[in-house]
């Protein structure tokens, strides 16, 4: 077993992610920064995606730019699978620790945000009679991380590959539970809100008056 760089790990893991993952849990490495970086690059390839895509193959109105659903479709989500994973798989005797979900999780998306950084590049260089290698690269980007991913859910909870897949199955499911919860809570906070914020001109127009 070799050992690496912070940079070196992160490269082990993305191109060879069954004894790179193994490799990362049993040295107990992963940088909490990097991740940290990767899920910022996350939210930054979403921009751009958004914004600087290709006329031709670009359907978003870019002229206006809101930032809030580019968040969540990025950092919002990205945390929501982390705390899903973690929560489900400690009541299913998964070994991983919320920091190494997380870390392992960032790693795996590595090849999704640069292959989305290729094809937005190649999206304003193609005509769309050559859209078919866009596509190519986007896909291989999304399997490259669906791989990883797999991997290193695999290595972080010690679980066997069919073990894997339903924990991330389940996964998803919690995922659309938490967002669920959080849209809930959102929408009774802003109603308790406006009915505190009435009594309080209430009470102010009543006290002038």
């Amino acid at each position: 077993m070799y050992e690496y760089s912070t940079i070196g790990w992160l490269k082990h893991c993305i191109f060879h992610p069954v004894e790179g993952f193994e490799d990362l849990r049993w040295k107990k490495k992963g940088s909490i920064s990097v991740a940290i970086t990767i899920v910022a690059f996350l939210f930054i390839a979403m921009v751009v995606d958004h914004q600087l895509t290709g006329f031709a193959y670009n359907e978003n109105y870019v002229k206006v730019f809101n930032v809030v659903p580019l968040l969540v479709q990025s950092v919002v989500y990205f945390i929501t699978w982390v705390v899903g994973n973690w929560a489900l798989c400690t009541l299913f005797d998964g070994e991983g620790t919320f920091k190494r979900i997380f870390i392992y999780s960032a790693y795996a998306l590595v090849p999704y945000i640069v292959c989305t950084f290729i094809a937005v590049i190649l999206s304003n260089v193609l005509v769309t009679e050559e859209a078919i290698w866009i596509t190519a690269v986007q896909w291989l980007g999304l399997g490259w991380s669906l791989i990883l991913m797999i991997q290193a859910m695999r290595a972080a909870h010690q679980y066997s590959f069919t073990k894997t897949l339903i924990s991330m199955i389940f996964t998803v499911v919690v995922m659309l539970l938490i967002l669920f919860l959080a849209v809930l809570l959102i929408s009774l906070f802003q109603q308790l809100y406006v009915f505190i914020y009435q009594i309080y001109t209430e009470i102010l127009y009543r006290v002038r008056g």
